[in-house]
């Protein structure tokens, strides 16, 4: 018989401690530096780790990445959507998906533009971006897919209307709406702007 795995609780806790000391510190350093000096050793010393203990909580820069980025996600409320898509009635899950990115985007929204910005000048950076992206592009397909299975849209105007959706959900879109305007007023910009959308490719 194989000797039964046994993970220490305080070896378990310490290493979240460490995991979460490095996300803080990549992210400080993406704010910080941009994503020119972003590798797995700048991110150690920033953390006061060796690279190795990087490289062993997240195996590549990407994977480091993508933990700043969920990260940034769950401090900024994105862990709402799945209770805004749980809305029976698509239209009102449009509402508040839209609430729940406007409240994402101007999260720290200095931040967020400066990760946005430098995004064009690094492949692997701008990958994981439009990763990011597409998946809210899915989640507005299925809302739309949704109004046009109750045949409350056309069936003919539903990639239009995604791809529409899209671009107004967009951090570029809330951002230049938010100069000189509210965090609520931006989004009810968005809001607005949406509902028309729906409206002209409803049946």
């Amino acid at each position: 018989m194989p000797p039964r795995s046994y993970r220490s609780p305080l070896r378990s806790a310490a290493a979240g401690k460490t995991r979460a000391r490095i996300v803080a510190a990549a992210a400080r350093l993406l704010r910080r530096r941009g994503i020119e000096d972003f590798s797995l050793e700048s991110v150690a010393k920033s953390a006061r780790v060796t690279r190795l203990t990087v490289y062993n909580h997240f195996g590549s820069r990407r994977a480091l990445l993508e933990a700043v980025f969920d990260d940034r996600a769950a401090s900024g409320g994105l862990h709402r959507i799945p209770e805004a898509m749980a809305e029976p009635d698509p239209h009102r899950a449009l509402e508040r998906l839209i609430a729940v990115f406007s409240e994402f985007w101007s999260f720290d929204q200095g931040a967020i533009a400066r990760l946005h910005g430098v995004g064009s000048s690094d492949a692997e950076f701008e990958a994981a971006i439009r990763a990011r992206n597409e998946r809210r592009r899915r989640i507005l397909s299925v809302l739309v897919g949704r109004m046009t299975a109750r045949g409350d849209i056309r069936a003919d105007a539903a990639a239009d209307l995604t791809d529409l959706l899209f671009v107004l959900t967009s951090f570029s879109v809330f951002a230049e709406l938010s100069r000189g305007r509210s965090k609520d007023a931006a989004s009810s910009l968005v809001q607005s702007s949406a509902d028309d959308a729906v409206k002209r490719a409803s049946v």
